[in-house]
């Protein structure tokens, strides 16, 4: 574990952020320490996560912790928790762990058992395990937040695409079953469809500043700001109890089917 950080220990919770890469998971990592929170940033490269957890830290003045975890083995898990809730309470959980696939489909009989079982260990297993470590304590306290990250998959089948949609099918469900089973104790569960390909921040990198025109790229493309996604993470988080969001589907307005 490497703290990325020399500011005073946030009085919040922990954010705790699974899956860090390059667009997505580290604009989540982002946000939540922009609006406060001592955050741990999870993935498997540590290297590469450490620079993004110093980045985080200098830019927004917080405390970023980057762990290694890898999400299809149990034992990397608990270890990566035990790191994880050393630094406190964690008060949010994002999973945004996937199995990297190929662009093109890919034949069925040309999948690997072990290949697919990967998959399903990344987007399920690996998400079933995270929440088992962070459920006990936000049941003490009778709060907590924890979103899923799906896509298009989780809700059709893809051709081709077997390994993809059979991994997020099966976290579309456990995310309801959770819901359901501890929305009484004040834990809010919720899964985040991303129906759609997911570009580069446009509000802080260059080469994509210079893409952009009124708000759409050029050349009719329809990549998702990472940012802006975020800020869904975020409102999902500090929704009123008296109107919790189980599910929401994000799509880009220019997107075309």
């Amino acid at each position: 574990m490497r703290n990325m950080a020399s500011s005073p220990s946030s009085q919040k919770g922990i954010a705790a952020v699974v899956g860090v890469g390059p667009k997505l998971g580290r604009s989540i990592a982002r946000k939540f320490a922009h609006e406060g929170y001592t955050v741990a940033i999870l993935a498997r490269d540590l290297d590469r996560l450490s620079g993004f957890a110093d980045e985080i830290a200098r830019e927004e003045k917080a405390q970023v912790f980057a762990i290694r975890i890898d999400c299809s083995d149990s034992r990397s898990v608990r270890e990566a928790f035990e790191g994880v809730l050393s630094l406190g309470f964690v008060e949010v959980l994002v999973y945004n762990s996937g199995q990297a696939i190929p662009r093109n489909p890919t034949n069925f009989a040309d999948i690997r058992i072990d290949s697919f079982e990967k998959s399903l260990a990344v987007s399920t297993v690996g998400a079933f395990h995270c929440a088992q470590q962070v459920i006990p304590g936000m049941m003490d306290r009778g709060r907590g937040t924890i979103l899923f990250t799906g896509c298009s998959a989780s809700l059709t089948g893809i051709p081709g695409y077997s390994e993809l949609s059979c991994g997020k099918f099966a976290l579309r469900a456990l995310s309801q079953c959770l819901a359901k089973e501890f929305r009484p104790s004040g834990i809010h569960v919720a899964h985040v469809i991303i129906d759609g390909i997911i570009g580069t921040p446009r509000l802080w990198s260059s080469t994509s500043q210079r893409s952009w025109n009124g708000g759409q790229q050029n050349g009719g493309d329809s990549y998702m700001d990472p940012d802006v996604l975020a800020q869904t993470y975020w409102f999902l988080h500090i929704q009123d109890r008296s109107a919790w969001t189980q599910e929401i589907d994000l799509c880009s307005s220019n997107q075309r089917y």
